[in-house]
This record gives structure tokens, C-alpha cells and sequence, in this order.
């Protein structure tokens, strides 16, 4: 008996030491999509690169937001910020852009991540990001308060804090604070800036976010003018 118990004392101890970390694998194919589309149409070189959840893959206007910038959307609705991490050698380094924008973090407290793991989350990300670019400037777009989930609000809050702090403390990351605007008197999301469904954003709300987003580029990411090079793939 003892003998048994000490076989399954082993077996889960080994089991747990070779546990997966979080399943990635229902976003292959939207990350498929993206290495056909890079196929099919070279990716513009020096460009923005805008990546992150729905609020990313939604944003189809960024050529017009930001007109003096090549841009790149790799956007997967639903996505967590690992999920971005886990994919960065195939929807980041390929491009080897001059900036990047992210977005995310709301779904991960939906799924029940705690702020201190978002935060962590992006810290990774960055370090992903920067493994062949270590000066590659990084902006996370707070994570917006939402009509759909108003009760994660504390946690979106604690989430923001936690990123902020941390970003203070990097060179070369930033931290876009959109929540302010986005709230009214009462500290409740703005209906007027969200879709029917009270999640994602219209073209108000996207225009608060374009608002944080081009001084940025304009202190950290050359105009495309500028970086244009003759045999560069145009958008």
C-alpha cells in the first residue's frame, strides 16, 4: 500500500512538473490567416504595428488615424495579452516594426486573471517583443471601462495602476491612459463611445483613442515619409 501511494505521489508530481502553460491553439488559424496575408501581400516595412484583442482587429481605420505612418493590424478578437506574447515570433519579429501599440487586458480579467497577472502579462510581452529590438518603443492603451462589463471596473482599475507603475519603470514604454475620457461625471462608461453590444467602440470612442495614441507616435516613431526606403513594400 505504501508503495502504491508513493507511484501516485510520483505520478502527480511529475505530471504537474510537466503541466502546459495556457492553450493557445484556437487562435492558429486566425494567425494562419495573417502569415497568408503576409504571403499574398508583403506587410509595408517600417511600419506601426497595432496589435492585441478585438479592440484592435475592430480599428480598421488606423491608415487614416494616422496617416504619416505605415501601420500593420494583428488584431485576434477575443485574445489575451499571453496569446499575443506566445505568437510575437510570427505576428511581431517578421515585421521588425518601429513601433508598437497594444491592446489588451480586459478580456484576460474576464477570464479571470487577476491584475497583478495582466500586468506580468504585458512585462513578458515586452521582453518577447524586444528579444531582436532592444530599444523598440511600446505603448499599452489602458484597458477601457466598458457598459458590457461594468462589474470588472475595480479590476480594470487595479489592472491600469499595476501597468502604469510598471511601464514608468521601463525605458522606451508608455502608458496611453484612454479611461478618463471614456468615463462620465459619475464614473461610468459613456454610452455614446460603445456599439449596441456595450463593448466595442464606435467611431467616437476609437477617436479618444487616436487622440492618446498619435503624440505619441509623433515623440517615438518616425513619419513614413521619413523612413520610406525605395524597395520598402507600400500598405
Amino acid at each position: 500500500m505504501k508503495k502504491l501511494t508513493l507511484l501516485l505521489t510520483l505520478f502527480v508530481f511529475s505530471f504537474g512538473a510537466h503541466a502546459k502553460g495556457p492553450d493557445h491553439s484556437q487562435w492558429e488559424h486566425d494567425i494562419q490567416a495573417f502569415e497568408a496575408a503576409d504571403k499574398a501581400s508583403p506587410p509595408p516595412a517600417n511600419a506601426v504595428l497595432f496589435i492585441g484583442s478585438s479592440s484592435i482587429r475592430m480599428w480598421k481605420t488606423l491608415a487614416e488615424d494616422f496617416p504619416n505612418y505605415r501601420t500593420i493590424n494583428r488584431g485576434f478578437g477575443g485574445s489575451d495579452l499571453d496569446d499575443s506574447t506566445a505568437f510575437a515570433d510570427r505576428i511581431v519579429a517578421p515585421y521588425h516594426p518601429v513601433a508598437i501599440v497594444v491592446y489588451a487586458g480586459d478580456n484576460d480579467l474576464q477570464n479571470g486573471d487577476t491584475p497583478e497577472q495582466v500586468r506580468d502579462d504585458f512585462a513578458a510581452f515586452v521582453a518577447k517583443a524586444r528579444q531582436d529590438q532592444p530599444d523598440l518603443p511600446i505603448a499599452f492603451i489602458s484597458i477601457k471601462p466598458s457598459i458590457a462589463r461594468l462589474a470588472l471596473l475595480p479590476n480594470i482599475e487595479r489592472a491600469n495602476k499595476l501597468v502604469r507603475d510598471w511601464s514608468m519603470g521601463q525605458k522606451g514604454v508608455a502608458f496611453l491612459d484612454v479611461a478618463p475620457a471614456m468615463l462620465d461625471a459619475q464614473g461610468q462608461p459613456k454610452r455614446s463611445l460603445f456599439l449596441e453590444d456595450g463593448l466595442h467602440m464606435n467611431a467616437t470612442g476609437y477617436a479618444l483613442w487616436v487622440a492618446q495614441v498619435r503624440p505619441w507616435l509623433a515623440d517615438h516613431a518616425q513619419a513614413a515619409e521619413v523612413k520610406r526606403e525605395p524597395n520598402a513594400a507600400m500598405q
